[in-house]
């Protein structure tokens, strides 16, 4: 018999983190390039069940010479989706939904992810700080939009794989027609998927957020689409997270 192999950095968090912010502790699974110096950093949501996707996309992309290393974070509950302990419902949700108990707690986490996490992330690595990368999968990419929807977000690029933009009667639209009522410019890049397999309602919600940008279009935001035929809102994830990291941090992209 071989050796056994050893678990993945993909599958096995590299350490914990209590958040003051939320008052959980959180697993954090990374991915850090083997070169030294300051490196770009991604994080994704869901990290327990999706980190493996994108460390996946990562390291074809890279060793394609398509992008340049990064250091790739996942941030996880250590419990899968609705297992006990698993806070996403809580966590990546901006509004209180009626009749969904423990909902409305982006505002918290995010606060995690921009202080806690990040001052912890600087601590144990070189971190270049010029361009930061958040990202995930239906509710996690509400989480992201969320984010991007800040006065001043703290990240500038955004992968967005079905978004949950139901939640709450669609609250994330009109978190976003506030935001550009208040400002007209939004120095990003965001990528905006989905499989054409999934719901209508999800494709219907996506469409109408991508409208709603192209009717009154931010200065320097820069918006990527892509659908893609076969796809449903379980298999798309791989192919939107590579296709994503390709698009928001590919060589041929410019800096916002």
């Amino acid at each position: 018999m071989g050796k056994a192999r050893p678990p993945s950095p993909a599958t096995v968090p590299a350490f914990e983190l209590l958040s003051p912010e939320t008052g959980t502790t959180y697993f954090i699974f990374v991915e850090a390039p083997a070169t030294p110096g300051p490196v770009q950093v991604m994080i994704f949501l869901d990290g327990d069940d999706q980190f493996r996707f994108a460390s996946g996309a990562h390291r074809e992309l890279v060793a394609a010479g398509q992008i340049a290393p990064l250091l790739l974070v996942g941030v996880g509950y250590g419990a899968s989706y609705r297992a006990p302990g698993n806070r996403r419902g809580r966590d990546y949700t901006p509004t209180a939904m009626p009749g969904e108990t423990d909902t409305g707690g982006a505002d918290a986490f995010l606060r995690f992810l921009t202080a806690t996490l990040w001052t912890e992330l600087k601590r144990r690595y070189v971190v270049d700080e010029s361009l930061r990368g958040l990202g995930g999968h239906s509710l996690g990419s509400l989480l992201a939009l969320h984010a991007l929807f800040q006065p001043a977000p703290f990240f500038q690029r955004f992968l967005v794989s079905s978004p949950s933009i139901w939640f709450d009667d669609r609250s994330l639209l009109r978190l976003a027609a506030r935001h550009r009522d208040a400002q007209d410019t939004l120095p990003a890049r965001v990528f905006l998927s989905l499989g054409e397999e999934d719901s209508p309602s999800m494709s219907g919600d996506l469409d109408l957020l991508e409208e709603q940008l192209r009717h009154r279009p931010y200065q320097f935001l820069d918006m990527v689409r892509a659908r893609y035929p076969g796809r449903d809102h379980y298999n798309v994830v791989p192919l939107a997270f590579r296709e994503g990291l390709k698009a928001l941090f590919g060589h041929e992209q410019r800096q916002p």
